[in-house]
């Protein structure tokens, strides 16, 4: 079952979340697990949303590619607030 893991982090900015990004993704090997990928500015700071294939492919990513290089200079800061769930409705992404 597909797995929803969102991250926000209070204070967040885009210049963060792109340096996060740029160094998690090297972090990965060059290509993130993620299904589906969004992020953007919000209220007080910045989000992101994560779609994948299970708990286990989430959990690892976090682990072995976001928590492991944290924190990234010039990256975001500080752990974010995090939100999880089991997907059971996804209808695609209108562009």
């Amino acid at each position: 079952m597909s797995y929803l893991l969102t991250h926000f982090w209070p204070g967040g900015t885009e210049e963060q979340y792109r340096t996060t990004l740029t160094a998690v993704t090297e972090a990965a090997g060059g290509h993130r697990p993620e299904l589906v990928h969004v992020a953007g500015p919000t209220d007080g700071g910045f989000l992101v949303v994560g779609i994948y294939d299970s708990k286990e492919t989430a959990d690892n990513f976090v682990r072995d590619s976001i928590v492991s290089i944290m924190p990234v200079d010039g990256g975001l800061v500080g752990p974010p607030q995090e939100r999880t769930a089991e997907v059971v409705n996804s209808e695609g992404l209108a562009g």
